[in-house]
Protein backbone atom coordinates (compact mmCIF):
# COMPACT_ATOMS: atom_id res chain seq x y z
CA UNK A 1 0.00 0.00 0.00
CA UNK A 2 1.33 3.45 -0.87
CA UNK A 3 1.68 6.38 1.36
CA UNK A 4 -1.09 9.14 1.31
CA UNK A 5 -2.58 12.01 3.26
CA UNK A 6 -5.56 10.93 4.41
CA UNK A 7 -7.09 13.96 5.94
CA UNK A 8 -6.49 17.81 6.55
CA UNK A 9 -8.04 19.62 9.36
CA UNK A 10 -8.20 23.38 8.92
CA UNK A 11 -9.27 26.15 11.30
CA UNK A 12 -10.05 29.64 10.89
CA UNK A 13 -7.51 29.98 7.44
CA UNK A 14 -9.18 32.84 5.34
CA UNK A 15 -12.53 31.91 4.70
CA UNK A 16 -12.06 28.60 5.96
CA UNK A 17 -13.61 28.89 10.03
CA UNK A 18 -13.18 25.03 10.32
CA UNK A 19 -13.03 21.90 7.51
CA UNK A 20 -12.27 18.42 8.11
CA UNK A 21 -11.30 16.48 4.49
CA UNK A 22 -10.92 12.77 4.09
CA UNK A 23 -8.93 11.95 0.96
CA UNK A 24 -8.92 8.81 -0.27
CA UNK A 25 -6.72 6.74 -2.27
CA UNK A 26 -5.94 7.48 -6.34
CA UNK A 27 -7.42 10.24 -8.12
CA UNK A 28 -9.27 13.06 -5.92
CA UNK A 29 -10.47 16.32 -7.76
CA UNK A 30 -11.51 19.68 -6.07
CA UNK A 31 -13.82 21.59 -7.30
CA UNK A 32 -15.98 24.91 -6.62
CA UNK A 33 -17.19 28.51 -7.89
CA UNK A 34 -14.51 31.08 -8.56
CA UNK A 35 -13.43 32.55 -5.09
CA UNK A 36 -15.19 29.44 -3.21
CA UNK A 37 -11.70 28.96 -1.23
CA UNK A 38 -10.06 26.00 -3.29
CA UNK A 39 -6.80 27.99 -3.31
CA UNK A 40 -7.15 28.34 0.34
CA UNK A 41 -7.14 24.23 0.69
CA UNK A 42 -3.81 24.49 -1.25
CA UNK A 43 -2.63 27.39 0.86
CA UNK A 44 -3.34 25.43 4.23
CA UNK A 45 -1.60 22.05 2.91
CA UNK A 46 1.27 24.35 2.12
CA UNK A 47 1.31 25.76 5.69
CA UNK A 48 1.36 21.98 7.51
CA UNK A 49 4.09 21.22 4.88
CA UNK A 50 6.00 23.82 6.66
CA UNK A 51 6.32 26.62 3.22
CA UNK A 52 6.08 29.87 3.97
CA UNK A 53 2.88 32.32 4.24
CA UNK A 54 1.37 35.54 4.58
CA UNK A 55 0.14 36.50 8.47
CA UNK A 56 -2.80 37.45 6.71
CA UNK A 57 -3.79 33.78 5.45
CA UNK A 58 -5.78 33.76 9.50
CA UNK A 59 -9.30 34.48 9.37
CA UNK A 60 -9.94 37.99 10.21
CA UNK A 61 -10.94 38.32 13.76
CA UNK A 62 -9.33 35.13 14.72
CA UNK A 63 -6.19 35.19 16.97
CA UNK A 64 -4.82 31.96 15.47
CA UNK A 65 -4.73 29.58 12.78
CA UNK A 66 -4.43 25.48 12.72
CA UNK A 67 -3.84 22.89 10.10
CA UNK A 68 -2.96 19.74 10.75
CA UNK A 69 -2.60 16.54 8.37
CA UNK A 70 -2.31 12.68 9.01
CA UNK A 71 -0.66 10.42 6.69
CA UNK A 72 -0.93 6.43 6.61
CA UNK A 73 1.78 3.73 5.21
CA UNK A 74 4.93 5.80 4.43
CA UNK A 75 7.60 4.56 2.30
CA UNK A 76 10.55 3.22 3.76
CA UNK A 77 12.61 5.63 2.59
CA UNK A 78 10.15 8.15 4.17
CA UNK A 79 10.27 6.37 7.29
CA UNK A 80 14.32 6.32 7.26
CA UNK A 81 14.60 10.12 6.45
CA UNK A 82 12.05 10.97 9.29
CA UNK A 83 14.18 9.07 11.49
CA UNK A 84 17.49 10.99 10.78
CA UNK A 85 15.59 13.78 11.45
CA UNK A 86 14.21 12.65 14.99
CA UNK A 87 10.96 12.32 14.02
CA UNK A 88 9.95 8.35 13.20
CA UNK A 89 5.93 8.00 12.66
CA UNK A 90 4.03 5.85 14.87
CA UNK A 91 3.63 1.81 15.15
CA UNK A 92 0.92 1.79 12.86
CA UNK A 93 3.13 4.13 10.21
CA UNK A 94 1.42 7.45 10.57
CA UNK A 95 2.25 10.58 11.05
CA UNK A 96 0.28 13.74 12.22
CA UNK A 97 1.61 16.93 10.86
CA UNK A 98 0.15 20.17 12.88
CA UNK A 99 1.10 23.98 12.70
CA UNK A 100 -0.92 26.79 14.64
CA UNK A 101 0.06 30.84 13.18
CA UNK A 102 -0.75 33.35 15.27
CA UNK A 103 -2.13 36.76 13.93
CA UNK A 104 1.17 38.08 14.61
CA UNK A 105 2.23 35.33 12.01
CA UNK A 106 4.69 33.21 14.75
CA UNK A 107 4.16 29.67 14.36
CA UNK A 108 4.16 26.30 16.67
CA UNK A 109 5.28 23.43 15.42
CA UNK A 110 4.49 19.56 15.90
CA UNK A 111 5.05 16.27 14.39
CA UNK A 112 3.79 13.03 16.05
CA UNK A 113 2.73 15.75 19.27
CA UNK A 114 6.38 16.41 19.36
CA UNK A 115 7.94 20.32 19.46
CA UNK A 116 9.62 20.86 15.55
CA UNK A 117 10.47 23.94 13.45
CA UNK A 118 9.36 25.20 10.49
CA UNK A 119 12.74 24.29 8.53
CA UNK A 120 12.29 20.64 9.69
CA UNK A 121 8.49 20.66 8.93
CA UNK A 122 9.65 21.74 5.38
CA UNK A 123 12.27 18.66 5.18
CA UNK A 124 9.54 16.34 6.23
CA UNK A 125 6.40 17.88 4.01
CA UNK A 126 8.71 17.20 1.05
CA UNK A 127 9.60 13.74 1.86
CA UNK A 128 5.41 13.18 1.99
CA UNK A 129 3.49 15.64 -0.84
CA UNK A 130 4.69 17.12 -4.28
CA UNK A 131 2.74 20.28 -4.83
CA UNK A 132 2.82 21.13 -8.61
CA UNK A 133 1.51 24.29 -9.43
CA UNK A 134 1.73 27.65 -11.12
CA UNK A 135 5.07 28.09 -9.10
CA UNK A 136 6.26 24.99 -10.31
CA UNK A 137 5.48 26.02 -14.09
CA UNK A 138 8.29 28.84 -13.52
CA UNK A 139 10.93 26.75 -11.86
CA UNK A 140 10.14 24.73 -15.54
CA UNK A 141 11.12 28.08 -17.17
CA UNK A 142 14.68 27.83 -15.19
CA UNK A 143 17.36 25.66 -16.69
CA UNK A 144 19.33 25.62 -13.99
CA UNK A 145 16.21 23.54 -12.20
CA UNK A 146 16.59 21.36 -15.80
CA UNK A 147 19.37 19.11 -14.77
CA UNK A 148 17.54 18.08 -11.26
CA UNK A 149 15.00 16.48 -13.56
CA UNK A 150 17.41 14.94 -15.98
CA UNK A 151 19.41 13.23 -13.10
CA UNK A 152 16.13 11.95 -11.17
CA UNK A 153 14.92 9.95 -14.28
CA UNK A 154 18.23 8.89 -14.92
CA UNK A 155 18.54 7.20 -11.34
CA UNK A 156 21.80 9.82 -11.56
CA UNK A 157 21.92 10.62 -7.95
CA UNK A 158 23.93 8.07 -6.08
CA UNK A 159 26.79 8.99 -9.04
CA UNK A 160 26.30 13.01 -8.44
CA UNK A 161 26.49 12.40 -4.70
CA UNK A 162 29.92 10.26 -5.62
CA UNK A 163 31.01 12.76 -7.86
CA UNK A 164 30.55 15.86 -5.49
CA UNK A 165 32.42 14.06 -3.09
CA UNK A 166 35.56 14.11 -5.43
CA UNK A 167 34.83 17.59 -5.88
CA UNK A 168 34.72 18.63 -2.55
CA UNK A 169 38.17 16.57 -1.66
CA UNK A 170 39.54 18.86 -4.89
CA UNK A 171 38.37 21.62 -3.71
CA UNK A 172 39.46 21.75 0.05
CA UNK A 173 43.19 20.91 -1.34
CA UNK A 174 43.09 23.71 -3.79
CA UNK A 175 41.69 25.70 -0.66
CA UNK A 176 44.99 24.19 1.23
CA UNK A 177 47.41 24.69 -1.39
CA UNK A 178 46.25 28.38 -1.83
CA UNK A 179 46.66 29.09 1.83
CA UNK A 180 50.23 27.93 1.68
CA UNK A 181 51.20 29.30 -1.37
CA UNK A 182 51.97 33.03 -0.10
CA UNK A 183 54.72 35.01 -1.69
CA UNK A 184 57.91 34.77 -0.53
CA UNK A 185 58.04 38.83 0.63
CA UNK A 186 54.31 38.19 2.77
CA UNK A 187 55.61 34.62 3.89
CA UNK A 188 59.18 36.39 5.26
CA UNK A 189 56.99 38.51 7.03
CA UNK A 190 54.82 36.09 8.29
CA UNK A 191 57.86 34.40 9.81
CA UNK A 192 59.43 37.70 11.84
CA UNK A 193 56.30 38.36 13.20
CA UNK A 194 55.27 34.81 14.00
CA UNK A 195 58.83 34.55 15.71
CA UNK A 196 58.99 37.74 17.69
CA UNK A 197 55.54 36.73 19.29
CA UNK A 198 56.83 33.36 20.23
CA UNK A 199 60.18 34.69 21.55
CA UNK A 200 58.30 37.23 23.26
CA UNK A 201 55.38 34.88 25.34
CA UNK A 202 58.42 32.53 25.53
CA UNK A 203 60.56 34.56 26.97
CA UNK A 204 57.60 35.68 30.02
CA UNK A 205 57.85 32.08 31.48
CA UNK A 206 54.17 32.31 32.15
CA UNK A 207 52.87 29.65 34.54
CA UNK A 208 49.05 29.24 34.75
CA UNK A 209 47.56 30.66 38.44
CA UNK A 210 50.62 32.48 38.85
CA UNK A 211 48.82 36.12 38.15
CA UNK A 212 46.09 35.20 40.83
CA UNK A 213 49.13 34.74 43.07
CA UNK A 214 50.80 37.89 42.42
CA UNK A 215 47.49 39.95 42.50
CA UNK A 216 46.93 38.38 46.16
CA UNK A 217 50.75 39.24 46.85
CA UNK A 218 50.37 42.73 45.82
CA UNK A 219 47.15 43.26 47.68
CA UNK A 220 49.16 42.27 50.78
CA UNK A 221 52.12 44.17 50.57
CA UNK A 222 50.04 47.45 49.64
CA UNK A 223 48.30 47.05 52.66
CA UNK A 224 51.01 45.44 55.25
CA UNK A 225 50.50 48.58 57.38
CA UNK A 226 46.81 48.37 58.17
CA UNK A 227 47.97 44.27 58.70
CA UNK A 228 50.77 44.83 60.95
CA UNK A 229 49.06 47.49 63.21
CA UNK A 230 46.02 45.34 63.49
CA UNK A 231 48.32 42.12 64.37
CA UNK A 232 50.32 44.16 66.60
CA UNK A 233 46.85 45.17 68.67
CA UNK A 234 45.82 41.39 68.44
CA UNK A 235 49.34 40.28 70.14
CA UNK A 236 49.24 42.86 72.89
CA UNK A 237 45.55 41.36 73.80
CA UNK A 238 46.81 38.46 73.91
CA UNK A 239 50.00 38.47 75.28
CA UNK A 240 50.25 42.13 77.06
CA UNK A 241 53.66 44.41 76.85
CA UNK A 242 55.65 46.04 78.92
CA UNK A 243 52.81 48.48 80.43
CA UNK A 244 49.88 45.98 80.47
CA UNK A 245 49.04 42.31 81.25
CA UNK A 246 47.50 40.30 78.03
CA UNK A 247 44.75 38.07 77.98
CA UNK A 248 46.56 34.64 78.19
CA UNK A 249 47.84 36.04 81.66
CA UNK A 250 44.45 36.41 82.91
CA UNK A 251 43.13 32.95 81.31
CA UNK A 252 46.21 30.99 82.88
CA UNK A 253 45.51 32.74 86.58
CA UNK A 254 41.96 31.73 86.21
CA UNK A 255 42.49 28.04 85.39
CA UNK A 256 45.44 27.75 88.24
CA UNK A 257 42.10 29.36 90.58
CA UNK A 258 39.93 26.75 89.38
CA UNK A 259 42.19 24.13 89.52
CA UNK A 260 42.56 24.70 93.17
CA UNK A 261 38.78 24.85 93.75
CA UNK A 262 38.28 21.71 91.82
CA UNK A 263 40.34 19.62 94.92
CA UNK A 264 37.38 20.35 97.20
CA UNK A 265 34.44 21.07 94.70
CA UNK A 266 33.04 18.08 92.88
CA UNK A 267 32.84 18.59 89.06
CA UNK A 268 35.32 21.64 88.95
CA UNK A 269 37.77 19.99 87.34
CA UNK A 270 35.55 19.50 84.35
CA UNK A 271 35.42 22.99 83.89
CA UNK A 272 39.20 23.59 84.57
CA UNK A 273 40.04 21.34 82.15
CA UNK A 274 37.68 23.47 79.96
CA UNK A 275 39.74 26.31 80.62
CA UNK A 276 43.05 24.64 80.29
CA UNK A 277 42.50 23.82 76.27
CA UNK A 278 40.64 26.92 75.99
CA UNK A 279 44.00 28.41 76.99
CA UNK A 280 45.96 26.32 74.65
CA UNK A 281 44.25 27.39 71.96
CA UNK A 282 44.94 31.01 72.91
CA UNK A 283 48.61 30.18 72.43
CA UNK A 284 48.56 28.93 69.66
CA UNK A 285 46.48 32.13 68.31
CA UNK A 286 49.49 34.04 69.78
CA UNK A 287 52.10 32.10 68.12
CA UNK A 288 50.26 32.51 64.30
CA UNK A 289 49.53 35.79 65.08
CA UNK A 290 53.64 35.94 65.57
CA UNK A 291 54.37 34.41 62.38
CA UNK A 292 52.13 37.07 60.59
CA UNK A 293 54.03 39.60 61.77
CA UNK A 294 57.00 37.89 60.31
CA UNK A 295 55.58 37.41 56.92
CA UNK A 296 54.87 41.07 57.24
CA UNK A 297 58.75 41.90 57.18
CA UNK A 298 59.63 42.32 53.53
CA UNK A 299 61.61 44.19 51.17
CA UNK A 300 59.62 47.36 49.73
CA UNK A 301 61.38 46.36 46.29
CA UNK A 302 59.65 42.92 46.25
CA UNK A 303 56.37 44.92 45.93
CA UNK A 304 57.84 46.81 42.83
CA UNK A 305 58.98 43.19 40.99
CA UNK A 306 55.17 42.04 41.59
CA UNK A 307 53.86 45.18 40.15
CA UNK A 308 56.39 45.23 37.24
CA UNK A 309 55.26 41.18 36.82
CA UNK A 310 51.96 41.94 36.97
CA UNK A 311 52.28 44.75 34.52
CA UNK A 312 54.65 42.62 31.68
CA UNK A 313 51.22 39.97 32.27
CA UNK A 314 48.85 42.32 31.35
CA UNK A 315 50.89 43.43 28.24
CA UNK A 316 50.91 39.79 27.28
CA UNK A 317 46.83 39.81 27.86
CA UNK A 318 46.34 42.69 25.65
CA UNK A 319 48.01 40.86 22.90
CA UNK A 320 47.18 37.04 23.06
CA UNK A 321 44.48 35.98 25.14
CA UNK A 322 42.45 37.12 28.31
CA UNK A 323 43.94 34.58 30.90
CA UNK A 324 47.60 32.75 30.83
CA UNK A 325 45.92 29.36 29.28
CA UNK A 326 44.82 31.59 26.58
CA UNK A 327 48.27 33.12 25.74
CA UNK A 328 50.16 29.75 26.22
CA UNK A 329 47.40 28.28 23.39
CA UNK A 330 48.43 30.98 21.32
CA UNK A 331 51.56 30.29 21.98
CA UNK A 332 51.15 26.50 20.37
CA UNK A 333 48.80 28.01 17.55
CA UNK A 334 51.87 30.21 16.57
CA UNK A 335 54.75 27.26 16.52
CA UNK A 336 52.81 25.24 14.42
CA UNK A 337 51.95 28.01 12.23
CA UNK A 338 55.77 28.84 12.11
CA UNK A 339 56.35 25.51 11.62
CA UNK A 340 53.96 25.03 8.51
CA UNK A 341 55.53 28.15 6.72
CA UNK A 342 58.65 26.73 7.33
CA UNK A 343 57.84 23.55 5.63
CA UNK A 344 55.63 25.24 3.48
CA UNK A 345 57.69 24.07 0.42
CA UNK A 346 57.21 21.10 0.95
CA UNK A 347 53.84 21.24 1.52
CA UNK A 348 52.87 23.07 -1.43
CA UNK A 349 54.62 20.06 -3.17
CA UNK A 350 53.05 17.84 -1.72
CA UNK A 351 49.64 19.33 -2.04
CA UNK A 352 50.14 20.35 -5.94
CA UNK A 353 50.53 16.77 -6.82
CA UNK A 354 47.63 15.36 -4.72
CA UNK A 355 45.91 18.64 -6.57
CA UNK A 356 46.46 16.90 -9.82
CA UNK A 357 45.20 13.50 -8.58
CA UNK A 358 41.65 14.54 -7.22
CA UNK A 359 41.27 16.71 -10.54
CA UNK A 360 42.02 13.80 -12.54
CA UNK A 361 39.80 11.31 -10.15
CA UNK A 362 36.98 14.40 -10.42
CA UNK A 363 37.07 14.43 -14.26
CA UNK A 364 37.23 11.09 -14.51
CA UNK A 365 33.22 10.94 -12.87
CA UNK A 366 32.27 14.15 -13.99
CA UNK A 367 33.08 12.21 -17.88
CA UNK A 368 30.67 9.58 -16.26
CA UNK A 369 28.12 11.24 -15.41
CA UNK A 370 27.87 13.44 -18.87
CA UNK A 371 27.84 10.38 -20.41
CA UNK A 372 25.08 9.07 -18.22
CA UNK A 373 23.25 12.28 -18.77
CA UNK A 374 23.24 12.44 -22.62
CA UNK A 375 22.17 8.89 -22.30
CA UNK A 376 19.33 9.57 -20.23
CA UNK A 377 18.74 12.58 -22.17
CA UNK A 378 18.04 10.87 -25.12
CA UNK A 379 15.71 8.55 -22.83
CA UNK A 380 13.80 11.06 -21.36
CA UNK A 381 13.35 13.37 -24.72
CA UNK A 382 11.50 10.51 -26.23
CA UNK A 383 9.49 9.41 -22.93
CA UNK A 384 8.44 12.95 -22.46
CA UNK A 385 7.25 13.49 -26.01
CA UNK A 386 5.31 10.21 -26.21
CA UNK A 387 3.42 11.81 -23.29
CA UNK A 388 3.11 14.76 -24.87
CA UNK A 389 1.87 13.08 -28.13
CA UNK A 390 -1.36 11.98 -25.49
CA UNK A 391 -1.89 14.90 -24.36
CA UNK A 392 -2.43 16.41 -27.69
CA UNK A 393 0.78 18.04 -28.14
CA UNK A 394 1.87 15.43 -31.13
CA UNK A 395 3.99 18.81 -32.95
CA UNK A 396 5.69 19.08 -30.27
CA UNK A 397 9.30 17.84 -30.26
CA UNK A 398 11.55 18.00 -26.76
CA UNK A 399 15.51 18.24 -27.04
CA UNK A 400 17.10 18.15 -23.78
CA UNK A 401 21.16 19.88 -24.82
CA UNK A 402 23.82 18.97 -22.51
CA UNK A 403 26.81 21.83 -22.49
CA UNK A 404 30.20 21.17 -21.24
CA UNK A 405 30.65 23.77 -18.60
CA UNK A 406 33.91 24.46 -16.15
CA UNK A 407 33.57 21.60 -13.14
CA UNK A 408 31.28 22.82 -10.66
CA UNK A 409 29.43 21.46 -7.80
CA UNK A 410 26.86 19.81 -9.96
CA UNK A 411 29.45 18.50 -12.36
CA UNK A 412 30.87 19.56 -15.93
CA UNK A 413 26.98 19.76 -17.57
CA UNK A 414 24.94 22.71 -18.39
CA UNK A 415 21.21 20.81 -18.76
CA UNK A 416 18.33 22.87 -20.89
CA UNK A 417 14.93 21.89 -22.15
CA UNK A 418 14.29 22.95 -25.52
CA UNK A 419 11.38 22.86 -27.33
CA UNK A 420 9.93 23.05 -31.52
CA UNK A 421 6.21 23.85 -31.04
CA UNK A 422 5.69 22.79 -34.72
CA UNK A 423 7.44 20.36 -36.95
CA UNK A 424 10.75 21.80 -39.27
CA UNK A 425 11.35 24.44 -36.88
CA UNK A 426 14.37 25.38 -34.72
CA UNK A 427 14.16 24.33 -30.55
CA UNK A 428 14.21 26.84 -28.50
CA UNK A 429 14.16 27.25 -24.48
CA UNK A 430 10.82 26.82 -23.24
CA UNK A 431 10.40 30.05 -21.49
CA UNK A 432 10.27 31.63 -25.10
CA UNK A 433 8.20 29.00 -26.48
CA UNK A 434 5.53 27.55 -23.92
CA UNK A 435 2.12 29.25 -22.97
CA UNK A 436 0.56 28.69 -20.24
CA UNK A 437 -1.82 25.98 -21.29
CA UNK A 438 1.73 24.22 -22.79
CA UNK A 439 3.47 24.79 -19.79
CA UNK A 440 0.96 22.83 -18.02
CA UNK A 441 0.79 19.77 -19.96
CA UNK A 442 5.09 19.90 -20.99
CA UNK A 443 5.11 19.66 -16.58
CA UNK A 444 2.57 16.36 -16.40
CA UNK A 445 4.27 14.52 -19.23
CA UNK A 446 7.76 14.97 -17.16
CA UNK A 447 5.93 14.18 -13.95
CA UNK A 448 4.39 11.33 -15.65
CA UNK A 449 7.74 10.29 -16.72
CA UNK A 450 9.45 10.61 -13.58
CA UNK A 451 6.80 8.89 -11.90
CA UNK A 452 8.81 5.64 -11.26
CA UNK A 453 11.93 7.59 -10.46
CA UNK A 454 10.09 9.25 -7.22
CA UNK A 455 9.71 7.94 -3.95
CA UNK A 456 6.64 10.70 -3.19
CA UNK A 457 3.38 8.88 -3.28
CA UNK A 458 1.31 11.68 -3.10
CA UNK A 459 0.72 14.27 -5.60
CA UNK A 460 -0.96 17.51 -5.74
CA UNK A 461 -1.81 19.66 -9.04
CA UNK A 462 -3.22 22.83 -8.51
CA UNK A 463 -4.42 24.99 -11.77
CA UNK A 464 -3.48 22.18 -14.29
CA UNK A 465 -6.01 22.83 -16.53
CA UNK A 466 -4.70 26.51 -17.21
CA UNK A 467 -4.98 27.18 -20.76
CA UNK A 468 -6.07 24.13 -21.93
CA UNK A 469 -9.92 22.74 -22.53
CA UNK A 470 -11.78 20.50 -24.22
CA UNK A 471 -10.00 16.85 -25.94
CA UNK A 472 -6.69 17.84 -24.55
CA UNK A 473 -8.41 18.81 -21.07
CA UNK A 474 -9.69 15.25 -20.94
CA UNK A 475 -6.39 13.83 -22.28
CA UNK A 476 -5.21 15.65 -19.13
CA UNK A 477 -7.67 13.85 -16.80
CA UNK A 478 -7.22 10.63 -17.82
CA UNK A 479 -2.89 11.11 -16.99
CA UNK A 480 -3.85 12.00 -13.93
CA UNK A 481 -6.16 8.97 -13.36
CA UNK A 482 -3.25 6.86 -14.76
CA UNK A 483 -0.59 8.45 -12.61
CA UNK A 484 -3.18 7.91 -9.70
CA UNK A 485 -2.72 3.98 -10.30
CA UNK A 486 0.34 4.00 -8.32
CA UNK A 487 -0.06 7.41 -6.46
CA UNK A 488 -2.32 9.26 -4.67
CA UNK A 489 -3.34 12.51 -6.79
CA UNK A 490 -5.24 15.61 -5.69
CA UNK A 491 -6.32 17.99 -7.99
CA UNK A 492 -7.94 21.32 -8.29
CA UNK A 493 -9.36 21.91 -11.20
CA UNK A 494 -12.45 23.79 -12.89
CA UNK A 495 -13.10 21.51 -16.06
CA UNK A 496 -15.66 18.81 -15.98
CA UNK A 497 -12.95 16.98 -18.26
CA UNK A 498 -10.69 16.64 -15.58
CA UNK A 499 -13.18 16.31 -12.49
CA UNK A 500 -14.96 13.77 -14.25
CA UNK A 501 -12.32 11.37 -14.84
CA UNK A 502 -11.46 11.74 -10.93
CA UNK A 503 -12.00 8.05 -8.83
CA UNK A 504 -13.41 10.78 -5.85
CA UNK A 505 -14.46 14.19 -6.17
CA UNK A 506 -14.73 16.59 -2.81
CA UNK A 507 -16.80 20.02 -3.80
CA UNK A 508 -15.27 23.47 -2.25
CA UNK A 509 -18.64 25.56 -1.47
CA UNK A 510 -18.88 29.08 -0.01
CA UNK A 511 -21.99 30.32 2.02
CA UNK A 512 -22.22 33.79 3.73
CA UNK A 513 -23.81 33.70 7.17
CA UNK A 514 -24.79 36.81 9.14
CA UNK A 515 -22.68 38.70 7.32
CA UNK A 516 -19.40 36.82 7.27
CA UNK A 517 -18.52 34.02 4.73
CA UNK A 518 -17.56 30.27 5.17
CA UNK A 519 -16.60 28.09 3.65
CA UNK A 520 -16.84 24.10 3.72
CA UNK A 521 -15.14 21.18 1.76
CA UNK A 522 -17.73 18.10 1.22
CA UNK A 523 -17.72 15.24 -0.63
CA UNK A 524 -19.74 14.46 -3.18
CA UNK A 525 -22.21 10.76 -4.37
CA UNK A 526 -23.06 9.96 -7.56
CA UNK A 527 -26.00 12.60 -7.62
CA UNK A 528 -24.04 15.26 -6.04
CA UNK A 529 -20.81 14.69 -8.98
CA UNK A 530 -23.85 15.07 -11.96
CA UNK A 531 -24.55 18.17 -10.37
CA UNK A 532 -21.54 19.60 -9.71
CA UNK A 533 -20.21 18.82 -13.37
CA UNK A 534 -23.39 20.24 -14.33
CA UNK A 535 -22.37 23.48 -12.94
CA UNK A 536 -19.06 23.64 -14.44
CA UNK A 537 -20.14 22.58 -17.76
CA UNK A 538 -22.96 24.93 -18.52
CA UNK A 539 -22.65 27.57 -15.29
CA UNK A 540 -26.25 26.06 -13.77
CA UNK A 541 -27.91 23.55 -13.31
CA UNK A 542 -30.43 22.28 -16.85
CA UNK A 543 -31.42 19.53 -18.19
CA UNK A 544 -29.02 19.25 -20.68
CA UNK A 545 -26.19 19.71 -18.82
CA UNK A 546 -27.17 16.94 -16.37
CA UNK A 547 -27.31 14.45 -19.20
CA UNK A 548 -23.91 16.04 -20.19
CA UNK A 549 -22.59 15.28 -16.91
CA UNK A 550 -23.83 11.69 -16.90
CA UNK A 551 -22.20 10.83 -20.16
CA UNK A 552 -18.66 12.07 -18.76
CA UNK A 553 -19.45 9.97 -16.13
CA UNK A 554 -20.95 7.07 -17.88
CA UNK A 555 -18.23 7.81 -20.18
CA UNK A 556 -15.56 7.30 -17.52
CA UNK A 557 -17.15 3.87 -15.99
CA UNK A 558 -16.49 2.81 -19.48
CA UNK A 559 -12.92 3.59 -19.90
CA UNK A 560 -12.52 1.95 -16.25
CA UNK A 561 -14.02 -1.19 -16.90
CA UNK A 562 -11.89 -1.03 -20.27
CA UNK A 563 -9.22 -0.67 -18.76
CA UNK A 564 -9.62 -3.55 -16.32
CA UNK A 565 -10.41 -5.87 -18.67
Amino acid sequence: MKSMLVSLQIENIAVIEKAGIVFDAGFNALTGETGAGKSIVIDSINAVLGERISRDLVRTGSRSAAVSALFTDLSPGAVAALEELGYPPDEDGSLLIQRTISADGKSACRINGQLATVAILRAAGRLLVNIHGQHENQALLSPERHVEYLDRLGGLLPQLEDYRASYRKMSDIRSQLEAADMDEAEKARRLDMLRFQIEEIEAAGLRPGEEEKLTAQRRLFRNAEKIAGAVLGARTALSGDEETEGALSGVSKAVSAVQDAARYMEGADELAQRMETALYDLEECAEELREYSQRLDFDPSELDETENRLESIHRLKMKYGGSAEEILAYLEKAQKELDAIETSDLLISRLTKELKAAEAAAREKAAALTAARREAAARFSRDVMAQLEFLDMPGVSLEVAVEAVPLGNGGADRVEFLIAANPGEPAKPIARIASGGELSRIMLAIKSVLADADDIDTLIFDEIDTGISGRAARKVGIKLRETAASRQVLCVTHLAQIASLAHHHLLIAKTVREGRTYTEVRPLDQTGREGELARIIGGEVTDATLQAAREMLGKTGRESLEKTE
